[in-house]
């Protein structure tokens, strides 16, 4: 068996990684116990999503040597945060946990962040994702909630860890 992992591209992402991005995604829906994405999304929901949509700050896909996006991770202003903050998803495909795709997109993901002048990082995991919840710890987040139940996901309860990354004041 081959040991070496493959060379990884990281890189803003953009119309043309819609249909890789929404392959990777759908996958992890439909295996289910990670995402609170419930519902598999159409090209026009991940372009809104994770594209261009007015709530996106950025988002960067991890491409191998063939193109096929192995991962991408997004920042957006969704739901209600400090001011300051932003959300972080992050989606690896399952045949690349534990490769270096999830760290080679946070080093591209913190320095947006951090150029763009937010202060904090929100990740927001369910409490079974056991794989996201070590993954961001890895990462240097911190737990600063544990949630019961999570109200608008159309009639799922889901618990939620809250963990967030302080970025260094911009200069």
């Amino acid at each position: 068996m081959n040991s070496q992992v493959e060379p990884l591209a990281i890189r803003a992402a953009s119309a043309d990684d819609i249909e890789g991005m929404r392959t990777l995604l759908n996958e992890i829906i439909r295996v289910g116990g990670t995402t609170a994405i419930t519902n598999e999304l159409s090209p026009d929901e991940m372009r809104e999503w994770f594209i261009s949509g007015e709530k996106v700050v950025s988002c960067f896909v991890a491409v191998d040597s063939d193109g096929t996006v192995v991962g991408f991770q997004s920042l957006s202003t969704y739901g209600t945060l400090p001011a300051g903050w932003v959300d972080i998803a992050t989606f690896a495909s399952r045949s690349r946990h534990k490769s270096g795709v999830g760290s080679a997109l946070f080093a591209r993901t913190r320095e947006a962040a951090s150029r763009l002048g937010f202060s904090a990082i929100n990740a927001t995991i369910r409490v079974v994702n056991e794989g996201g919840l070590a993954y961001y710890s890895r990462m240097g987040f911190e737990t600063y909630l544990v949630e019961d139940g999570d109200p608008q996901a159309q009639g799922r309860v889901f618990n939620r860890v809250h963990k967030r990354f302080d970025l260094p004041p911009s200069v």
